[in-house]
C-alpha cells in the first residue's frame, strides 16, 4: 500500500487565505474556485452552514457565494445534493496526475488530504480569523482507492451520479482520472476494518502536521516512524537528507512548497500502520448509510 498525502483547499494562491477552523473546533476545508465548476460556494454545506458567507468574508471578497467551487475531493455525503449511487471521489489531472501516475498509484493505495487552515471566530457578524494565531498544515480527510477511472475512456452513460464533479466540465486532458473510494479496508497487520472516505471534522493534536515551534506551515514535525533510511525511499518530492531531521519521537522535514501529491511505500515504513489506524478511527465516515 502507498500512503498519497495529498493537498487539497483554500491556501494563499487558491482563495486567498486558509482555510478556518471554527470557534467549536471544526476543520472546515473551502475548496478552490473553479470559474468551470457548476458547483456554487452557497450550494455546498458544511454541516448546518453554508460555504459562501465563509469564504467571502475570509478572503474578503475575493470569493463570493456564486462563485465557482471546486468540490474535490468531495468525500462527505452531506456536502452537496447527492444522486443515487453516489461514493466519495477525488479527481487529479495534469502534473499532479502524471506524478500519481508514475509513482505506481493503484487501486488500495490511501490519500490523506491536509491543507492550510487558520482560527477564525464571528465579530460583528464577519467570519474573520483570530487576531494572533498563524496558519498551519493539518490533516483532514482520507480516501481509501477502490477503482481508478479515467474520464476520457467513459461512455456517456457511464457514472450518472459522478456527473457533477468538477472534473467532468474543465478543460479537456487526457490525464483526466477520478479515484473512487473503496467501501472499507484494513491496514495490514491490523484486524479493524475502516471506512473507505471520511472526514476529520474536529482538530486534534495528531491531525496537526506544521511544527508548533516553526514559522512556517512548511514546517512539519511529523512522528519518527516517517524517517527515511539508506533501505528505504522517502517521501517523493522530499528526497534530499537535508530536508530531513530525526529527534525522537518526532522527526522534522521541511515540507516542499511546490506539489500537490506526495507519495510514501507503506511497505517499507509498516511501523507507520498503527499510527494510521488510530488517526483514521478519529474520523467521520464520509458515506451514506441506510
Amino acid at each position: 500500500m502507498r500512503l498519497i498525502l495529498s493537498r487539497k483547499g483554500f491556501d494563499s494562491s487558491a482563495g486567498g487565505c486558509p482555510s478556518p477552523v471554527l470557534p467549536d473546533g471544526s476543520l472546515c476545508v473551502l475548496p478552490i474556485p473553479d470559474a468551470q465548476s457548476r458547483i456554487r460556494y452557497d450550494d455546498v454545506r458544511f454541516g448546518e452552514r453554508r460555504l459562501g458567507k465563509l469564504a467571502r468574508d475570509l478572503s474578503g471578497g475575493r470569493v463570493r457565494g456564486g462563485d465557482g467551487a471546486h468540490l474535490d475531493p468531495d468525500v462527505l455525503a452531506g456536502a452537496y445534493p447527492r444522486a443515487e449511487g453516489w461514493r466519495p471521489v477525488l479527481g487529479q489531472t495534469g502534473a499532479a496526475q502524471g506524478h500519481l501516475r508514475n509513482q505506481g498509484v493503484a487501486a488500495g493505495d490511501l490519500f490523506l488530504f491536509f491543507g492550510v487552515f487558520r482560527h477564525a471566530e464571528l465579530w460583528r457578524r464577519r467570519w474573520r480569523f483570530v487576531p494572533g494565531t498563524k496558519p498551519f498544515h493539518a490533516l483532514w480527510g482520507w480516501l481509501h482507492i477502490g477503482e481508478i477511472v479515467a474520464i476520457d475512456a467513459l461512455s456517456e452513460q457511464s457514472l450518472p451520479w459522478a456527473r457533477y464533479h468538477p472534473h467532468f466540465h474543465g478543460q479537456a486532458d487526457p490525464g483526466n482520472t477520478l479515484y473512487l473510494a473503496s467501501n472499507g479496508f484494513q491496514l495490514p497487520g491490523l484486524s479493524q476494518e475502516l471506512p473507505g472516505a471520511g472526514a476529520f471534522t474536529e482538530l486534534e493534536a495528531p491531525q496537526v502536521l506544521s511544527d508548533p515551534e516553526g514559522r512556517l506551515p512548511t514546517q512539519w514535525r511529523l512522528p519518527a516512524a516517517f524517517y527515511p533510511g539508506e533501505d528505504r525511499p522517502p517521501l517523493s518530492y522530499h528526497t534530499k537528507a537535508d530536508r530531513w531531521r530525526l529527534d525522537a519521537p518526532w522527526c522534522y522535514l521541511q515540507c516542499a512548497a511546490r506539489g500537490q501529491e506526495f507519495v510514501l511505500d507503506l511497505e517499507a515504513y509498516p511501523e507507520l500502520n498503527p499510527w494510521l489506524a488510530s488517526l483514521l478511527r478519529t474520523g467521520r465516515d464520509g458515506r451514506r448509510h441506510p
